[in-house]
């Protein structure tokens, strides 16, 4: 990639297209599928994978912090990147209405060290605090030939009744998409972040016009969404949330993957937080390749009948900043008509 070109996820070393291909090749080799108590419930592809337990669905979401590692590595700063582990498995669980319950984690590391391993579980502590689960168990494993550094991952239970499961299959143009606020960055798309500080030649310790320095603002934990999704799913009535979705990694792309056929437009996104605006400045990244990278302000999308719309929001404003950015069509895509974004397609997963 020519030094003037706009930087791209997939230049920049993390190829979403090559991914998605990578995890639907291995989704088509999983055939076996268990019967009686424990049998799947629902398809690949949602947030979270599900299974029969009586009246109740046992939920399984698994997911890492990525490399905002490295940043964290870089200022000798551990003590959050916990809480991002955390958020991201449970701000999964949570999209298909399930309450997490129990936790664990996976570290995989070159050599001990105890006061990384300390800082690394007050983060896991307080994301578990803040989820209302506990941490059961975890693994540490010694790879020094296989890990320069740290890796960091986890894996969460969930549950929620069967007849309470929220699968996306009743979104239908006229549904509102009420949008709850990010923190920042989150934890997505940090190899284009890194690349577009090399290219600008940015150091974490610049301060950004917005106050605070660059290493803070991309330390900024996961925001954590149980508690408020739990609650606006116990005061609105059973059936008026049709899909929740966490923005995470191919970011907007993260939608469509509740229901494809029908088309989402945000005639009203949330601000889009001063350092995404940063970083594409940095690497002079498009428009629509930041909306299907990053999550751009909106770190959950909760999708509900119009005619509770304004209540969702009121709901949700009482935990983090909220509102009604857009609305459901009939077509396809999504689209995002104040920054001219058009996008086709959803993030593929396993």
């Amino acid at each position: 990639m020519g030094k003037d070109e706009p930087l791209t996820y997939a230049g920049s070393g993390v190829d979403i297209k090559a991914k998605d291909e990578a995890a639907k090749a291995m989704v088509g080799l999983l055939s076996y599928a268990r019967t009686g108590m424990g049998r799947p419930l629902g398809g690949a592809g949602h947030f979270a994978g599900m299974v029969e337990f009586g009246e109740h669905a046992l939920v399984l979401a698994t997911d890492g912090v990525g490399t905002k590692l490295e940043i964290a590595n870089a200022l000798r700063k551990w003590d959050t990147v916990g809480i991002d582990c955390v958020a991201m498995n449970v701000n999964d669980a949570v999209c298909v209405g399930a309450e997490p319950i129990a936790f664990v984690d996976y570290l995989a590391i070159d050599k001990p060290d105890p006061h990384l391993v300390a800082e690394l579980a007050k983060g896991l502590n307080e994301g578990a605090r803040q989820s209302n689960m506990t941490v059961v168990g975890g693994e540490t494993a010694v790879l020094p030939s296989l890990v320069k550094g740290f890796d960091l991952a986890g894996t969460v239970l969930g549950v929620v009744r069967k007849d309470r499961i929220v699968s996306g299959e009743r979104i239908a143009p006229g549904d509102i998409m009420v949008g709850v606020a990010s923190s920042g960055v989150h934890s997505n798309g940090y190899t284009l972040v890194r690349r577009a500080m090399e290219r600008a030649g940015v150091k974490l310790s610049d301060k950004l016009p917005s106050g605070g320095t660059v290493g803070e603002a991309l330390l900024t934990p996961t925001r954590i969404y149980v508690k408020a999704v739990l609650e606006l799913l116990e005061a609105l009535p059973h059936g008026a949330v049709h899909g929740i979705s966490h923005v995470t990694g191919s970011g907007l792309l993260n939608v469509p993957r509740l229901k494809k056929d029908v088309r989402y437009v945000l005639d009203a996104p949330l601000p889009v937080p001063a350092i995404l605006r940063e970083v594409q400045r940095w690497g002079g990244v498009a428009e629509d390749e930041m909306w299907r990278t990053f999550n751009m302000g909106m770190g959950l999308c909760v999708l509900v009948a119009p005619e509770h719309a304004e209540r969702a929001v009121a709901l949700l404003a009482k935990h983090f900043p909220a509102q009604r950015v857009g609305r459901v069509e009939a077509g396809s895509g999504i689209s995002v008509p104040s920054f001219g974004v058009e996008l086709t397609g959803a993030k593929a997963q396993f």
